[in-house]
């Protein structure tokens, strides 16, 4: 599965494949629009990955400040709120297996 195929199974889908990773399963929320589903998951991995998709939902929020925080976290450069499509991509790509 590739970011493509997921934002098409958030366009059919009700829920995402519990076969997923749990990366993936919050990047499939935020997509969908259930911020808070996502973050709850986002949470939940500690680890800079983890970070770096709770980075991406503040900046979805509108919360730059915290943004930059889990940015930091997750040892990678702060984005802007019109970068999210982009680093949504990015960190699917690199969350989904291949």
């Amino acid at each position: 599965m590739n970011a493509a195929e997921l934002t098409e199974s958030v366009k059919r889908d009700s829920a995402p494949d519990e076969s997923l990773p749990e990366g993936a399963k919050a990047l499939w929320h935020a997509k969908k629009g259930n911020w808070e589903d996502a973050h709850n998951i986002a949470q939940e991995i500690h680890t800079p990955l983890g970070s770096w998709i709770h980075a991406l939902l503040h900046l979805i929020e509108g919360d730059q400040g915290n943004a930059n925080y889990w940015f930091h976290k997750a040892g990678k450069p702060s984005r802007k709120a019109g970068e999210i499509d982009a680093l949504w991509v990015e960190i699917t790509n690199l969350v989904l297996p291949s």
